[in-house]
């Protein structure tokens, strides 16, 4: 296997990995917040703002990773 293979086959799998890590976040975030907008209907408000400043915060490691997937990719 030559190192362009290699690195073709990382960037899939960090790409990847990182996907599924962000999806999980997202889901328990989701999830958690639900719960507490159930138990207290008040605070909806400020429980949605907290949610998306953390769905972002968890949306950025994927992003970052597939930058640095193609960036090891293209590079040589």
């Amino acid at each position: 296997m030559d190192v362009s293979a290699a690195a073709a086959l990382g960037a899939g799998l960090a790409a990847g990995l990182a996907a599924l890590g962000a999806s999980l976040g997202n889901g328990s975030v989701v999830t958690k917040t639900l719960e507490g907008i159930a138990r207290q209907p008040e605070a909806k408000a400020s429980l949605q703002s907290t949610m998306f400043i953390g769905v972002g915060l968890i949306e950025a490691l994927p992003l970052l990773t597939w930058v640095l997937a193609l960036l090891l990719m293209f590079t040589k």
